[in-house]
């Protein structure tokens, strides 16, 4: 079992690199998942790839419901630690499972009762599209309560400093989706050749070997939620600690998706190719955001121990020295998403030389608004850790709704299918930017309360 890391002492950038690379890592692990996937399925059809980007948005919502366990666990248990009540972060950990398999069991019926009207709420035009769509939600929706778990497991341990075992447990699951990927969806020997069903189906079956090894290696070494008994009475108190903290993000991240698919809704008016380039174009621009992604987990987590433990000089320190690993990161996705859009989508649907083109525009349009992305993503993990969650959703849902009139107003000039790229990336611009500004005045007042 991997040791620890104290987040409370110590170099702060070598800390949090140490603790940000393996998480970054798990981050990078969970968008390769659908990459795999979008990368056979481009070889299968471009219609493929819309169905699965089209029933992908319910695994989005899948995941700001994730977010309630998720970030409500990870800021607890981290200032739990940092206090050093090792018992109260497992108490936790306890009824964080108990709420988060609540929520994966009702969400799962809810897809499996409503797959047919979810999909139309699109208003897709291509039958095929239409059916695959259905095809695929169906039988994620059926293992979907793994989807939910691994999260819990990879915070519940990144909490308490040990980032590498999510890492090992999640590249592990990764390299069995890679492995089922093609052979259930084209065939190999005796196993028929299931298309989209067969993605669905591998993924799901990876994600419950993650689920299976995050539960041997907690029988087998003591973790943070080796002592979890599912069947227990929750403590109110302690579910009302993790929604409270956790409800802000879910809002954030759930009234994101379902802006997204209002967008969504928009292109397809344009036909079924923007919705595939908008799939692709960004499971590729993920690379930057996912990573981002975790590396804001690592500074709420270091952020949150730190506040535990009172050491407030460390969490300032750790912030600015966190954003500006951040920023290279931003910096370095946009010369990538500029200058090497065309091999990067020709990956993806080598034969679809109209795919291509659009997504050429798409990605370079995206592209200049990663760096302020990044900030944005890096200051959310900061105000989670000291358990302000509200600010970062305030931000989040105001600048995702004006997504839906600019997307409207500019893709109605001649501007096309272009506008909405650009209502995306302008107002992830402004994100970044005023979520900073906000720290900033609200670590100000910080800093002259501790003085005091």
């Amino acid at each position: 079992m991997n040791k620890n890391l104290i987040l409370t002492e110590g170099n702060i950038r070598i800390t949090l690199i140490k603790l940000a690379m393996p998480i970054m890592g798990t981050s990078f692990i969970q968008m390769a998942y659908n990459l795999t996937d979008i990368m056979w399925l481009g070889r299968l059809s471009t219609n493929a790839v819309a169905a699965t980007g089209t029933a992908g948005f319910f695994m989005w919502l899948g995941s700001a419901l994730i977010m309630i366990t998720q970030i409500g666990i990870g800021v607890n248990v981290a200032q739990s630690y940092g206090r050093g009540d090792i018992e109260e972060a497992k108490r936790y950990v306890s009824n964080g499972f108990q709420l988060n398999i609540f929520i994966a069991l009702l969400y799962s019926l809810l897809l499996l009762f409503f797959r047919y009207e979810l999909i139309g709420f699109f208003n897709l035009n291509d039958e095929i599209v239409i059916n695959m769509s259905v095809e695929y939600l169906m039988v994620v929706a059926m293992g979907i309560v793994f989807h939910f778990l691994n999260p819990i497991f990879s915070a519940s341990l990144n909490s308490t400093g040990n980032s590498m075992t999510p890492f090992k447990i999640n590249t592990f699951g990764l390299i069995n989706n890679i492995i089922l990927d093609p052979i259930l969806i084209f065939g190999f020997g005796p196993i028929p050749a299931l298309g989209i069903k067969g993605a669905a189906l591998a993924t799901i079956l990876s994600q419950f070997i993650v689920t299976l090894v995050f539960i041997i290696t907690g029988k087998k070494n003591i973790t943070i939620y080796s002592h979890v008994r599912l069947l227990t009475k929750p403590d109110k108190n302690i579910l009302m600690d993790i929604t409270k903290i956790g409800i802000p993000p879910f809002f954030q991240t759930g009234i994101h998706a379902f802006i997204s698919m209002i967008i969504t809704r928009i292109i397809a008016g344009f036909g079924p190719i923007p919705v595939a380039v908008q799939s692709i174009g960004s499971q590729i621009e993920s690379i930057s955001w996912m990573t981002s992604d975790g590396f804001s987990a690592a500074i709420a987590a270091f952020t949150g121990q730190n506040f535990g433990a009172g050491k407030n000089n460390r969490i300032k320190e750790g912030y600015y020295k966190g954003l500006q690993m951040l920023g290279g990161i931003g910096i370095f996705a946009t010369f990538i998403l500029i200058f090497a859009a065309e091999p990067l989508f020709t990956i993806f649907v080598p034969n679809d030389q109209i795919a291509i083109k659009e997504g050429i525009y798409y990605l370079r349009i995206l592209g200049l608004s990663q760096f302020f992305m990044t900030i944005e993503i890096g200051t959310t993990g900061a105000f989670n850790g000291i358990g302000r969650t509200l600010p970062p959703t305030i931000i989040g849902v105001l600048f995702n709704a004006l997504r839906i009139p600019m997307a409207m107003i500019l893709s109605s000039t001649a501007l096309g299918i272009l506008g909405v790229w650009w209502s995306i990336s302008i107002s992830s611009i402004f994100k970044g930017i005023i979520l900073f500004i906000w720290f900033r005045i609200v670590l100000s007042q910080l800093v002259k309360t501790w003085e005091v």
